[in-house]
């Protein structure tokens, strides 16, 4: 089980992002609308009620979506550039088959080919970016033991199953992680990350350091230490940051969140939020996670 249900991404066109999601990555609308003023409200993002969204959801049929709203371009963002919600990492089957689709695409732009992860040699990702600069990694697992905390694949393109966060102090980050959200962190880890040594024009075999959380054996979250000249992510006013911006995930245990909420929770309705009561945190970089009271399993993850 997950906890993880929701990765919010800002886009330019709702419609365009529709188009690509669904022909290359098999993802379906499951919800079209607009943002509603308490909600944006509850996200501390005024400016962007009354933005329209959709949900959509891989075709697995899993119950964990991809959320994107409507946003205004922000010309100094640049993705893998600032603290925050980095990346939504998707599992796979077939990890070439996928690159192929990607490379024929020509809406996504390979940014880095499939290869085996540096001390992880039954994780092998690839990396694309789409035109609302969203950074996907693609990711098939080649180890088929639930023990392993990584997901069972049930389509070519299937869920999320991870959510990269980009921290000024990942030792703080996975101590709040643990602390506050009760999820158990593994220690730091230092492993070569294209990536951001891309990103930071960084030598090829420079190491940063990075943790995941779990849940019940469950891997979902991974924080990464980044390197000196990150920033904290630009936004306009009163508005949702571009890139992700937000990450919603379930939790079984709203009392152990009391004194840490940035807006408390209230009761939403909706295909990801089922009536349940729904309140947002703020991670130590200010990164938004929205948390949606339940039971995960009988959520059906």
């Amino acid at each position: 089980m997950t906890l993880l249900k929701c990765a919010t991404h800002i886009v330019g066109d709702v419609d365009a992002a529709v188009a690509r999601y669904s022909q290359w990555l098999d993802y379906t609308v499951v919800e079209d609308g607009v943002i509603p003023a308490d909600l944006a409200a509850a996200w501390n993002a005024p400016a962007s009620a009354g933005r329209r969204y959709v949900l959509m959801q891989p075709s697995s049929g899993s119950p964990v979506f991809l959320r994107f709203i409507e946003g205004d371009d922000v010309p100094d963002y640049r993705p893998i550039r600032t603290y925050g919600w980095a990346a939504i990492e998707i599992c796979v089957s077939d990890v070439e088959i996928v690159n192929e689709r990607m490379i024929a695409s020509k809406v996504f732009d390979v940014i880095g080919a499939p290869k085996p992860l540096d001390g992880f040699p039954n994780v092998k990702p690839m990396q694309v970016r789409g035109p609302d600069q969203e950074t996907v990694y693609l990711t098939e697992i080649r180890v088929d033991d639930p023990s392993s905390g990584l997901p069972q694949v049930k389509s070519l393109v299937d869920r999320p199953f991870i959510l990269v966060l980009a921290c000024p102090d990942l030792r703080a980050t996975a101590k709040w992680m643990a602390d506050v959200l009760g999820l158990e962190v593994i220690d730091p880890v230092a492993i070569r990350y294209s990536m951001i040594s891309l990103a930071f024009d960084l030598p090829a075999e420079s190491k940063h350091e990075l943790v995941t959380a779990k849940w019940q054996g469950q891997v979902f979250l991974e924080a990464d230490q980044y390197p000196e000249g990150t920033t904290v992510r630009p936004a306009h006013p009163g508005a949702l940051p571009p890139g992700v911006s937000i990450v919603s995930m379930v939790h079984p245990d709203l009392a152990r969140l009391e004194g840490h909420w940035a807006s408390p929770p209230v009761s939403r309705d909706g295909a990801l939020y089922a009536g349940a009561r729904v309140g947002l945190l703020k991670t130590p970089e200010g990164a938004l996670l929205e948390v949606i009271e339940g039971d995960p399993i009988a959520w059906g993850n």
